[in-house]
């Protein structure tokens, strides 16, 4: 009997810890980032022309342009009125343009069915981490 004061001791020390340590992941988890915005793509001319990453774009590429997010983030665009999404990298700076505040190459423009109208009205998600 006289261990059983030092044992409980012990397993609440043992329950605290690890208890504030699945705390401490928790609220590291990274947020989710949702917008609605104005998106167009790549014009034919910029194919093979290096982008500001220092890639090349390609055309049958899934990537995308855009001013403030970090290169490689990946991007889930959706568009409004079709519901068709596809994914795109971060790999070039743009568009320099209030209106748009993404350029997505040709095959992604494709993937969500805006090649031929030019630009659209899209929800983008990212996780900002």
């Amino acid at each position: 009997m006289r261990y059983c004061k030092p044992v409980r001791l012990l397993l609440c020390l043992c329950l605290f810890v690890f208890t504030a340590r699945a705390q401490d992941i928790v609220s590291k988890a990274p947020d989710t980032i949702k917008k609605i915005i104005f998106t167009t793509y790549y014009a034919k001319k910029f194919e093979g022309r290096k982008t500001t990453s220092g890639e090349r774009y390609r055309a049958k590429k899934f990537t995308a342009a855009h001013r403030t997010l970090p290169f490689g983030t990946l991007i889930t665009v959706r568009n409004l009125h079709t519901g068709k999404t596809v994914q795109v990298r971060v790999n070039d700076r743009g568009p320099f343009s209030k209106k748009f505040a993404l350029d997505i190459s040709v095959a992604a423009a494709k993937e969500i069915g805006i090649y031929r109208l030019g630009y659209a009205r899209v929800e983008i998600s990212y996780v900002q981490e």
